[in-house]
């Protein structure tokens, strides 16, 4: 960002690429989108709260109150009737935008002081390759309060090596977490939506991952 805060970090993690935007803020590193080479992304609201959901079968579409507004199937992966994906454009913030036109058109611009950056984050996932997929790990409520307060115990355990490191409150400031940290809060995020719990109990994991 013009603000030297990290924006977008593209990591690689066994056979999978993993896109990160993050929101424009000093002290947190809270994430605003994420999307996974293997078909699942996830686009959030300034609160946290979901905004856009997709899988390799499709997407929807949510509003601020959680109510779904629209889905879709991707064209490929659906024989038969199908709902067709609309081409659907957000803002995360003045900077970043995401278009999303067809599973492998997925597209993450980011627009500042004249110059900008596009990433295509979209892939196809055959049904078939999908099935040979391992299946979920299906974690209680608990596990996954004890992973969003694992993760940000980590967070504030490296905050505080910032400060004692780097005494000038200027300095660490800009220094943004490590990739394991954010790699962390991705997991985390990702079990959490996969997991059958109530969706207070989601935001409240949400929100401890982000602050």
């Amino acid at each position: 960002y013009p603000s030297r805060n990290l924006a977008i970090t593209v990591t690689q993690e066994r056979d999978q690429l993993i896109c990160i935007v993050q929101e424009d803020e000093l002290r947190t590193a809270k994430i605003r989108a994420l999307f996974q080479s293997h078909g699942r992304s996830t686009c959030y609201y300034p609160n946290g709260d979901e905004w856009i959901n997709m899988n390799i079968q499709g997407g929807q579409y949510l509003d601020q109150a959680g109510n779904r507004v629209r889905r879709w199937m991707w064209l490929n992966l659906s024989p038969g009737p199908h709902i067709l994906l609309s081409p659907t454009f957000i803002s995360l913030n003045r900077h970043v935008g995401v278009r999303i036109l067809a599973q492998d058109k997925i597209f993450v611009s980011f627009l500042a002081m004249g110059q900008q950056a596009k990433f295509n984050m979209g892939t196809i996932v055959q049904a078939s390759a999908a099935s040979q997929l391992p299946p979920p790990t299906w974690l209680g409520e608990d596990e996954l309060l004890l992973l969003a307060f694992r993760v940000r115990i980590l967070q504030l355990f490296d905050r505080m090596c910032r400060c004692l490191n780097f005494p000038s409150r200027e300095q660490w400031n800009k220094m943004q977490p490590p990739t394991y940290l954010m790699t962390q809060a991705v997991k985390t995020l990702e079990l959490c939506m996969a997991a059958d719990i109530s969706d207070e109990l989601r935001s409240s994991i949400r929100a401890t991952v982000n602050a």
